[in-house]
């Protein structure tokens, strides 16, 4: 998921957050690890209100957010670092995220994220229908 936000506040990742969450089953919200941002000053109300237990990985410790970083580096081919992210639209972002999840991974074994998230679902005949109505 890519969730437009306006400016890069704590109030504002909160909110970006709680959008991008609270559609999930609670099964599917589990973790979240973050950089030592200051817009995340807020993250024990954004672990209540979703029940995320968030963790904050150490300075200069990318190691420790593999897939984050991973990811990151595949969006940059998108939105280049330095970008004005308020020019895209919520439906522009959601279509560069889209693409990303339904990209091969050699990670999932050349399957895509949205293959991976759906057989989960799939699995679990009572969350699949939460999660295809979000």
């Amino acid at each position: 998921m890519i969730v437009r936000m306006e400016g890069a506040s704590a109030q504002a990742a909160l909110a970006g957050f709680s959008q991008a969450f609270a559609p999930l089953p609670v099964e599917m919200r589990q973790t979240l690890t973050y950089d030592q941002g200051k817009e995340m000053a807020l993250h024990a109300e954004l672990a209540q209100s979703t029940g995320l237990s968030i963790y904050f990985a150490d300075p200069h410790s990318p190691w420790q957010r593999g897939i984050c970083e991973n990811t990151n580096g595949l969006l940059r081919q998108y939105l280049p670092k330095g970008s004005d992210l308020s020019i895209y639209s919520q439906r522009e972002l959601d279509a560069i995220a889209w693409e990303m999840n339904t990209r091969p991974r050699a990670t999932l074994a050349f399957r895509t994220p949205a293959e991976v998230f759906f057989e989960y679902c799939f699995q679990a005949p009572d969350k699949a229908s939460v999660a295809l109505d979000a």
